[in-house]
């Protein structure tokens, strides 16, 4: 797999396991930890070929993962998102911030740990369907305020 299919892959993955267990997708991602992040995006290519589901209830039973109260799907007042179109949003984004696909897993946990992903998640909001170049532009004005 490259590197892209990488991140979309995990970032799908992190999606459907906050929306499983009711986290923000920068919960899940910090009980997960960079080290166990990094590691996920290295056996992308192995877990692509599994359920979600599978792969979702063993990261939750390896990180402990706890139900949380992060709803944002059963208060979502129009369609949701499905979890491979924000798996996609995460993916364009971290190609057009990093320099380079050796800094992509790097990239996307920065991206995971921010407060953007919050935003993102808010279906009833339309930050989702912004184009990647106002998503950096929303991502590097949080770190020019940090």
């Amino acid at each position: 797999m490259s590197a892209y299919n990488d991140i979309y892959y995990t970032a799908c993955l992190i999606e459907f396991t906050g929306r499983k267990t009711k986290n923000s997708r920068k919960a899940v991602v910090q009980q997960i930890g960079r080290d166990g992040f990094l590691r996920l995006i290295s056996l992308s290519d192995v877990n692509h070929c599994l359920p979600f589901e599978q792969v979702s209830d063993e990261l939750i039973e390896d990180y402990q993962i706890e139900e949380g109260n992060f709803d944002t799907v059963s208060e979502c007042k129009y369609t949701v998102p499905s979890v491979t179109r924000i798996g996609r949003v995460y993916a364009r984004l971290v190609e057009l911030l990093s320099g380079n696909e050796e800094s992509y897993g790097d990239t996307l946990y920065e991206v995971m740990t921010s407060s953007l992903p919050d935003a993102i998640s808010d279906f009833n909001s339309s930050l989702f369907f912004a184009p990647a170049e106002e998503l950096k532009f929303y991502y590097e004005e949080e770190y020019k305020l940090a």
